[in-house]
């Protein structure tokens, strides 16, 4: 069994849509810990060290201004096999994707 920990951002959109608590139950309900938890204005020297995977992308300057546009919450997730679990969790990237009954699929 490997206890693992994972990164979540609730986006801007949302924390706008107040679907925070529903991000946090669902993961909760699953049996995983937030261990830590923040929200903040990310500012563009750290969205920049966030995403360098992307720079030079087409999508790389308009997702970096989303991700400035308001407030994110990170938090840390923790728990067996957290990061392939929180992914089945979370749904595919892409909306279009993305199962119902996942925190994508039921919300973008």
């Amino acid at each position: 069994m490997s206890t693992e920990r994972t990164l979540v951002l609730v986006k801007p959109d949302g924390v706008r849509r107040a679907l925070v608590g529903e991000v946090i139950s669902r993961i909760e309900t699953k049996g995983y810990s937030i261990i830590a938890l923040r929200m903040l204005d990310a500012d563009r020297s750290i969205l920049e060290r966030h995403y360098v995977e992307h720079q030079g992308k087409p999508f790389y300057e308009p997702l970096l201004e989303f991700m400035a546009s308001g407030p994110v919450v990170k938090m840390v997730v923790q728990g067996l096999h957290a990061v392939e679990m929180v992914r089945k969790i979370t749904g595919g990237t892409l909306p279009s994707q993305a199962d119902m009954g996942t925190i994508r699929g039921d919300y973008s």
